[in-house]
């Protein structure tokens, strides 16, 4: 049994035991959050998907913890009359673990 889940503008594909990392969220590790914004599901042969979403379909998550993740080089190259750049930037993140999918 899988879900596929819309948060932060991109979709994630979750079954229970899982562990992801979404954009953050504000919220305290241990804390429990459900999603209910849920696009598809597949539960063994049977698949529904919704318009946009599914009515009475959540999925049920713990924040594990907030933090920033690697380093993101962004380098320009120079052109013939300016010098070289180089930027780096970190995004925050929210790793969540799946408990259970509620239909």
């Amino acid at each position: 049994m899988y879900a596929i889940i819309e948060t932060g503008g991109k979709q994630i594909k979750v079954k229970p035991g899982d562990t992801v990392k979404i954009e953050k969220l504000s919220t305290e590790p241990g804390q429990e959050i459900i999603f209910d914004k849920v696009l598809c599901l597949k539960d063994n042969a049977d698949v529904k998907f919704g318009n946009p979403y599914l009515e009475g379909v959540k999925v049920k998550a713990e924040v594990v913890e907030t933090a920033k993740d690697k380093k993101v080089l962004v380098y320009r190259p120079p052109t013939k009359k300016s010098i070289p750049k180089l930027k780096g930037h970190r995004q925050w993140y929210t790793k969540i673990r799946i408990k259970e999918i509620i239909k």
